[in-house]
């Protein structure tokens, strides 16, 4: 019949009119003749393949022993931040992309997250942030050169005889009664220290302004603004001398807009008083560095800190390598030390990673899925939901979507253990991976290296929802490529595997959908 295979003797060719990729589930002998049991350096067209494209240096970037990168994007600038091997942290925009914007000896990879228009670093083990290390930020816009600092500041200390407060020869309307007086500093991220500098003053008069001398002045060249807090007026009966005792509220006119001015004439009823500043006494003057960052609600999130030294992990009662650092709404560098954070149940397991899906907060960790939700009160308040106790997620284990994070309008893709899965508030089984279990299995389980890193916290996800395609680079240097443009569902997805004459360490992409390679060198 004209169009169809001539049979030839013993054998009846088969047409195959769609190629499904790769198949590693079952013996090569389970592989469907529409799969092929192994497939390298391929990329699908319609009911066909191709070789897959060749890679260039882009943009014209040498940075060697690449351990970790991220694509770094604000205010219509978009670069790369390197990690490489020796601890040093590059960004591409710079104008000398070469000189290191960051130096930590020793550090083998971080996590990233633009915020406001700022990048933080967050330099990590691949189990917890690195002992007696920070979260930094990044303040860069590709033109001038990066400054890199801790996120966060220290607060006003005392100074050589402190502030004082007197009542002033100018007319005013502070009220009669003791009132506390403190200093806050800001920073150019809008980060408001802890306050500092109090002092306290028995106001004998009802008319008069209050005059301050020897405010504060801070070290820091970030800061550059500070502001005044009071109390309101105390009954002299009732006083008894604690000047942390008192809440304290922002003062009205109360900003010295520069880091140089000493005195100020202040003035204020009582009823101005409406700002509380009463937050701001158990503010973190700096964030732990932390194995993950991520964003819920506007807040900036950090999670997994270093946790007792030299103690098993099911013994350590600090909670660190289980908390969650949550911070107020807008102001990523802000922390309440006591009511911004989450401590997840302590059961020996790391928190490895944290997303937002539908207004809901979910937590994980290697098999563990935790679920919280934002009451309306502080973070530490926010009720639990235990998940899934048998499936969670990998340090960079949750694919980000171009620039939107990992949401991907209705579900997350999250990399763990048993596979690659869909997750929409529930893992979504057969999993995404399923057609390549075998291989998976294999991967998972595989020793990495001398320092015993889980294999699967090396492993990066990236989601191209224009090209619908899968990005996950392997620990071997090698990658795995998903096709979903025929459809979502598990037997949908043709896989492939890459491999290029460098070792990939990291991926992203760029350009929206451009894929960037991190090497430490030809293979």
């Amino acid at each position: 019949m004209p169009g169809q295979p001539t049979p030839t003797r013993d054998h009846t060719p088969v047409l195959i009119e769609e190629f499904n990729g790769l198949w590693k589930r079952g013996d090569d002998e389970s592989t469907p003749v529409d799969h092929f049991s192994d497939c390298n350096n391929i990329k699908y067209i319609q009911s066909g393949f191709q070789t897959r494209d060749g890679i260039d240096f882009y943009p014209k970037i040498f940075i060697s022993d690449v351990a970790r990168l991220y694509t770094f994007r604000r205010n219509n600038i978009e670069s790369l931040i390197i990690l490489d091997k020796n601890g040093k942290f590059y960004d591409t925009a710079s104008p000398t992309p070469y000189v290191p914007i960051l130096n930590i000896p020793g550090c083998p990879d971080f996590a990233f997250q633009e915020f406001n228009g700022r990048g933080y670093i967050s330099p990590h083990d691949r189990k917890t942030g690195l002992q007696n290390e920070f979260v930094y930020v990044v303040m860069s816009d590709g033109i001038t050169t990066p400054v890199v600092r801790k996120a966060g500041g220290n607060g006003p200390t005392p100074i050589t005889g402190g502030m004082t407060a007197a009542i002033s020869t100018n007319a005013g309307n502070v009220e009669p009664g003791y009132h506390v007086f403190g200093v806050v500093y800001e920073t150019d991220t809008g980060f408001q220290t802890k306050i500092g500098n109090k002092v306290a003053l028995n106001v004998t008069t009802k008319d008069k302004k209050i005059t301050l001398t020897n405010i504060g002045i801070s070290p820091d060249s970030f800061v550059k603004q500070r502001h005044i807090v009071a109390s309101k007026a105390i009954d002299p009966t009732l006083w008894n001398g604690d000047l942390d005792g008192y809440q304290l509220y922002f003062v009205p006119n109360g900003e010295i807009n520069d880091n140089t001015t000493t005195t100020l004439d202040v003035n204020f009823y009582d009823a101005d008083l409406l700002e509380d500043a009463w937050g701001l006494l158990d503010t973190m003057e700096s964030i732990p560095a932390s194995v993950g960052l991520g964003v819920y609600h506007s807040r900036m999130l950090a999670w997994a800190q270093y946790g007792a030294p030299n103690v098993d992990p099911k013994l350590d009662t600090t909670g660190n390598k289980s908390r969650c650092l949550v911070s107020d709404p807008g102001i990523p560098e802000s922390i309440n030390s006591v009511d911004g954070l989450i401590v997840a149940p302590l059961d020996g397991l790391n928190l490895t990673n944290a997303q937002e899906y539908r207004d809901v907060l979910y937590l994980f960790k290697r098999t563990k899925t935790l679920s919280y939700t934002d009451n309306g009160d502080v973070p530490s308040s926010w009720p639990l939901v235990i998940i899934d106790e048998g499936l969670g997620c990998a340090i960079h284990g949750i694919a980000t979507v171009i620039d939107s994070g990992g949401i991907n309008i209705e579900y997350i893709m999250v990399l763990n253990a048993a596979g690659l899965f869909i997750f929409n508030g529930t893992f979504i089984r057969p999993e995404f991976s399923w057609k390549i279990k075998d291989f998976w299995f294999t991967l998972a389980n595989a020793p990495f290296n001398t320092q015993n890193f889980d294999t699967l916290n090396v492993m990066q996800i990236y989601n191209d929802t224009i090209g619908q395609l899968i990005y996950i680079n392997l620990p071997d240097g090698t990658m795995l490529m998903a096709d979903y443009q025929m459809g979502g569902e598990y037997m949908q997805i043709r896989w492939a595997k890459w491999s290029f004459p460098i070792n990939v360490t990291t991926i992203t992409l760029i350009e929206t959908t451009k894929l960037i390679l991190g090497s430490d060198g030809a293979k």
